[in-house]
């Protein structure tokens, strides 16, 4: 991977991306987390980012486990009651399509982002996380694999 190819090389463009209107309810946000493997929604009206929610901060909202049939009822009252606004995240780090991985890993580095829009004029373009830069590492190869084998690790 080149850490200085333009991030939108690696994001999740905007027409793969999931996201939800600040007025959405919390049960909506609820079934995006439980129908897909991602951990970051994008929370947008008329094409702009106005915030974030991440899964993690959905289940501290929750609170854990519930055991109880009533706890259940009391939760999934609330999650219809409550918005997304309510919870999402506004503070955020932004990053430009034409920016450099390297600007992206900064930002992950020094505000401990998972997450950051990927924002070009004002207008949601897409998303990078750490998972896409994880997963993009962990695919590339060496060029020379006996630079990474040694012939006594090999069977």
């Amino acid at each position: 991977m080149n850490i200085f190819a333009p991030i939108s090389s690696l994001m999740t463009g905007h027409k793969q991306l999931v996201t939800v209107n600040p007025e959405d309810s919390l049960m909506h946000v609820k079934e995006i987390f439980e129908t897909h493997s991602f951990h970051h929604i994008p929370v947008v009206r008329f094409h702009e980012i106005v915030g974030i929610i991440s899964k993690s901060d959905f289940e501290h909202f929750l609170g854990g486990a519930t055991l109880y049939q009533s706890d259940r009822l009391l939760r999934e009252n609330r999650l219809k009651r409550e918005k997304a606004q309510d919870i999402m995240t506004t503070r955020m780090g932004k990053v430009e399509s034409t920016d450099r991985i390297n600007v992206a890993l900064e930002i992950f580095n020094l505000n401990r982002f998972h997450a950051l829009p990927v924002v070009d004029n004002g207008e949601l373009m897409g998303i990078i996380t750490t998972y896409d830069i994880l997963k993009a590492l962990s695919a590339e190869l060496p060029k020379d694999p006996t630079s990474v084998y040694d012939k006594q690790d090999t069977l």
